[in-house]
């Protein structure tokens, strides 16, 4: 039983990280794209897509928890019944997803950074270009 709890908390974790991967996928590019540009989007993407799944399987299946199901290299004599099973998962796909929210937290708010230091270059660079007129700023006032 516990290679079956092994592979079951494996299965749901990656599930549950490529739904997420999925879901985020246009989000993440959209804000890579305004940031980065089209050139290293995709690559970026990609990136980001692995990160959620490592983070997300890393963080679902929580070895500790399932060692408990050992003793000494050998099956305990801890049952894996129904209640036992879906505590076991749902604790996986919790976990998975709990994972997963602080690396999109970090991501967002590394974008929020990224995109407020962009705002704040183009209006100085917008500042600095001579007016239209022929005038500067300090002769027009």
């Amino acid at each position: 039983m516990f290679y079956a709890l092994l592979i079951v908390t494996l299965a749901v974790a990656l599930v549950t990280s490529l739904l997420v991967a999925r879901f985020f996928s246009d989000a993440i590019t959209k804000i890579l794209n305004r940031i980065i540009g089209p050139d290293l989007t995709e690559a970026w993407r990609k990136y980001m897509s692995f990160a959620i799944v490592v983070v997300g399987v890393s963080g679902g299946v929580n070895m500790w928890e399932i060692q408990k199901y050992l003793q000494n290299g050998r099956e305990q004599t801890l049952e894996l019944n129904g209640p036992r099973w879906t505590i076991e998962i749902y604790r996986t796909a919790i976990d998975t997803l709990s994972q997963i929210s602080w690396v999109m937290l970090l991501f967002f708010l590394c974008a929020m950074v990224a995109y407020v230091i962009m705002r704040v270059a183009e209006s100085s660079r917008t500042n600095r270009l001579p007016r239209e007129d022929g005038q500067d700023d300090d002769t027009a006032a």
